[in-house]
């Protein structure tokens, strides 16, 4: 048998977050490892990354959740390589008949010409210019934007129709992009948020494993704010009896690295991740597991997640009331209160096509 459900024989995970590759919700049969009773040996290998390649149809995903501050976000990847145990993006790899678990984070899929087909959805004389969030699913800068590059071919596209632009990361890639970034920033059209949940370098390995290290993106904010980009510090998500305790000190060091703003959202375990997060809990830090479970259950109504727009982003109870007070005093004493600008939008100009005729004036 495999070290986890899912996992076949002679298979070994290394630097990844989930322990096991449970079919997802949509599928009819469970994966299982089975001795068939051959006794030969299996060829011990380590679980490899694999990238497969779609061609988007789409581009721009809208919503309408009274939660979030936007309406449209941009995903030029699905799944990500960082193997964040507690990332809420992990059930939409069930839409794949892919597992949330280890495949999230093994089988991930680039969609190039996504760039081309923004720029066709953006001169469509219906589109309604609004700021785009690009990385609040997965993240846009994970490991394979090195070899693929769309997140660039992204920003070119809203760079060439001036159009506003929020990302959120913690991929070291970014800085690859800072000239872009900041001339959009100058106008007005750019800001970053960078997630730090914590700065204990060997917390941080064991919940986000292929995610650069704390202080490494602590240097990506110091950059990006040397850069005059406007950035955001994420303490998210704020882990209850196991990362609460650093929210002061996480927005302290993101403020001296340049941040202008910082936020937090608690921990919130939707479908598959709050199966997925237990287990790697018990398995990492058994000692305080029941503590954490406990908290997180007082933070969503007694349940590991409460989906309900209005608390599902902050929690409820004293604890959810503590914390914000708590963020709420932080900003004030470190200067971060007044937020990030707000991005414009009245600078919206479609460029120009070849063969198009030019106004002359």
């Amino acid at each position: 048998m495999g070290d986890g459900e899912g996992i076949l024989p002679g298979q070994r995970i290394r630097a990844r977050g989930a322990e096991s590759n449970r079919a997802g919700r949509f599928e009819s049969a469970g994966r299982e490892a089975y001795d068939d009773g051959w006794d030969l040996p299996e060829e011990d290998r380590l679980v490899a990354t694999e990238v497969r390649l779609e061609r988007p149809r789409s581009a721009i995903t809208y919503n309408r959740s009274p939660d979030l501050p936007f309406d449209r976000s941009i995903n030029p990847y699905r799944g990500c390589e960082h193997g964040c145990i507690y990332c809420y993006a992990r059930p939409s790899h069930a839409f794949l008949n892919l597992s949330p678990g280890l495949d999230f984070e093994t089988r991930l899929i680039a969609r190039p010409g996504i760039a081309e087909v923004l720029e066709a959805e953006l001169r469509r004389p219906a589109y309604r210019v609004q700021p785009i969030s690009i990385g609040t699913n997965t993240d846009p800068y994970q490991p394979l934007e090195r070899d693929h590059g769309l997140m660039r071919q992204v920003l070119g596209v809203l760079s060439d129709f001036r159009h506003p632009v929020w990302i959120t990361t913690r991929g070291t890639t970014i800085e690859r992009d800072i000239d872009l970034i900041a001339a959009m920033a100058a106008e007005g059209l750019a800001s970053v948020s960078i997630s730090v949940t914590t700065l204990d370098e060997s917390l941080a390995r064991k919940m986000e494993p292929r995610a650069p290290a704390p202080k490494r993106r602590l240097q990506m904010i110091r950059r990006l704010a040397d850069a005059g980009i406007p950035v955001r510090i994420q303490v998210s998500p704020l882990i209850p009896a196991l990362t609460d305790h650093e929210l002061e000190a996480v927005m302290e060091a993101g403020r001296d690295a340049g941040a202008r703003a910082a936020n937090t959202i608690p921990l919130r375990l939707p479908l598959e991740v709050s199966e997925l997060f237990r287990d790697w809990l018990t398995a990492t830090f058994p000692d305080r597991a029941a503590r954490v479970m406990g908290r997180v259950r007082e933070l969503h109504g007694g349940r590991d997640y409460d989906p309900e727009f209005g608390k599902r982003m902050t929690g409820q109870g004293l604890w959810a009331d503590l914390i914000h007070r708590r963020a709420d005093l932080a900003r004030k004493r470190l200067g971060l209160s007044e937020g990030l600008p707000r991005l414009r939008c009245d600078l919206f100009r479609p460029p120009p096509k070849a063969g198009d005729q030019l106004s002359l004036f």
